[in-house]
């Protein structure tokens, strides 16, 4: 038995964590948090292996590629809609990551069909806005499930996914645009 035979594991990881979004959202509605933390936590699981599972048995595919950042990046808009809805989080702050993110995909499909092609890698700026969003995300809804955590964790998480949502999407608009202008003039 060959192990290639198995390179659709870490895809059918991704999109289960795709299909999961809809149960979790549900959860996040009807405000039962413990239900939507446990769902969090097996799609962050899923999340693991499937990356682990890629790189260590070399089963990366071009969908994997493309389809793996988009089910966390729709997961994790998903909550942040979520609980904006639910009056948790402030409509402001769903406004800005989500415009940050229209923002960085405008910007790379802008480069890639007016200045030329290039591979989207996430910088260290993008890497941290993402943990930030996580663990803030996470950090509210087991406070919001009734386990042990500091109510202050909502108030400080909003500016820090704020803080670091704009500084990330001003470095990925400044990296870019500096690439684009000496692109062009070479």
């Amino acid at each position: 038995m060959k192990s290639t035979q198995w390179r659709w594991i870490p895809n059918a990881l991704t999109f289960m964590r795709m299909v999961l979004i809809i149960p979790f959202a549900g959860a996040l509605l009807d405000g039962n948090y413990r239900l939507s933390l446990l769902i969090f936590l097996v799609a962050a699981i899923s999340d693991g292996v499937d990356g682990f599972l890629a790189r260590y048995f070399n089963w990366r595919t071009r969908v994997g590629a493309i389809a793996d950042p988009l089910a966390d990046k729709a997961l994790l808009i998903t909550t942040y809609l979520m609980l904006t809805i639910t009056g948790i989080l402030p409509v402001w702050l769903f406004v800005l990551v989500l415009a940050r993110d229209i923002a960085i995909v405008g910007g790379a499909l802008a480069f890639h069909y007016g200045i030329g092609r290039f591979e989207m890698a996430p910088s260290v700026p993008g890497k941290i806005n993402t943990l930030v969003q996580i663990l803030v995300a996470l950090a509210i809804i087991i406070l919001l499930a009734g386990w042990p955590m500091q109510p202050w964790v909502i108030d400080a998480g909003v500016w820090l996914v704020a803080g670091s949502a704009i500084f990330s999407g001003c470095h990925y608009v400044i990296v870019w645009s500096l690439r684009a202008l000496r692109m062009e003039r070479s």
